[in-house]
């Protein structure tokens, strides 16, 4: 299913390894969470940096501002505060650009990203995820609930902002072999029956590779009319011996925008990047998105 590129939205990249890239060490299970007490002028640079690269909405740095994780480190007690701070950077960075860009609030996995065998109890989760909404709410145009591992745990997320007025957006992570299936190993299908009745507007896939959102993107398509969307990472094989996951080589700038147009074509209108998909990136997308759509305007003047 084609379109045009007058009804795409193009979404940031991925905050956590811009944060690297501008010096902050990744230490601990909160690094991200660290930046916004210990440097937020970098934090708020990396939104601005986004929003000159092109992109229609920008993702509050609040991933890993969640009550288990903050606890390892004995910052449990500032849960609030750094909800609060990581909003309002946002809206900061937003304001200074004199942007109409969207502040989307992140609704992310409440324990260790990719393990969909921690996410808890529904309930627990709902009573989280509203804490997190209700810090975010006053700052946020949207909330995006993403890194989905597993239907339950988006259904959580969903039912918890809910009743916020706000647009809803969710997004899963997909396996690393390209067969269409959460981490979880439930179908999409599966996925999409949890939220039935629920208010979702837009349904993506998330921080996961950019061949297995190419994979499950039709099979998507083909079992709803609500608009979807992707931001994959670039992420290479993890090296637990040295604590750290590369980043491909292979997906830069300008074949991150072929892997791009193949999912437009696929028919998501909503696009852009997760970890390691910085503002070069960006920029490059919004380039060939307003290209793309001067050439439409003159072809469909010149018939």
């Amino acid at each position: 299913m084609g379109g045009t590129m007058n009804d795409l939205t193009l979404l940031d990249g991925g905050t956590g390894r811009e944060l690297q890239h501008r010096g902050l060490v990744k230490r601990g299970s909160i690094w991200s969470a660290l930046a916004l007490r210990e440097r937020p002028d970098v934090v708020r640079d990396i939104h601005e940096s986004f929003i000159k690269a092109g992109a229609d909405v920008i993702t509050v740095n609040n991933y890993s501002v969640v009550p288990a994780l903050l606890a390892l480190e004995g910052m449990e007690g500032e849960f609030e505060s750094l909800i609060y701070l990581a909003g309002d950077l946002a809206k900061r960075a937003r304001d200074k650009c004199n942007s109409a860009v969207r502040v989307a609030g992140s609704l992310p996995p409440l324990n260790i990203s990719y393990r969909h065998d921690l996410v808890g109890s529904e309930e627990d989760n709902i009573r989280t995820y509203r804490r997190i909404a209700e810090g975010l709410s006053q700052k946020v145009d949207l909330f995006l609930c993403e890194t989905m591992s597993s239907g339950i745990e988006a259904r959580a997320a969903v039912r918890a902002v809910a009743d916020f007025g706000k647009p809803i957006w969710v997004a899963w992570s997909l396996g690393n072999n390209p067969d269409g299936r959460l981490l979880s190993g439930e179908t999409i299908e599966e996925a999409l029956l949890l939220l039935d009745g629920l208010p979702v507007d837009t349904y993506l896939f998330n921080c996961c590779p950019p061949e297995s959102i190419s994979a499950a993107l039709p099979i998507l398509r083909s079992l709803t009319e609500r608009p979807i969307g992707a931001y994959a990472n670039s992420f290479d094989v993890p090296r637990p011996e040295r604590g750290e996951t590369p980043l491909r080589q292979d997906i830069t700038p300008d074949s991150y925008r072929d892997w791009v147009a193949g999912w437009i074509h696929a028919g998501a209108r909503v696009l852009g990047g997760c970890c390691g998909i910085g503002p070069a990136h960006i920029a490059l997308l919004r380039d060939q998105f307003d290209r793309q759509s001067t050439s439409n305007a003159r072809t469909r003047g010149s018939s």
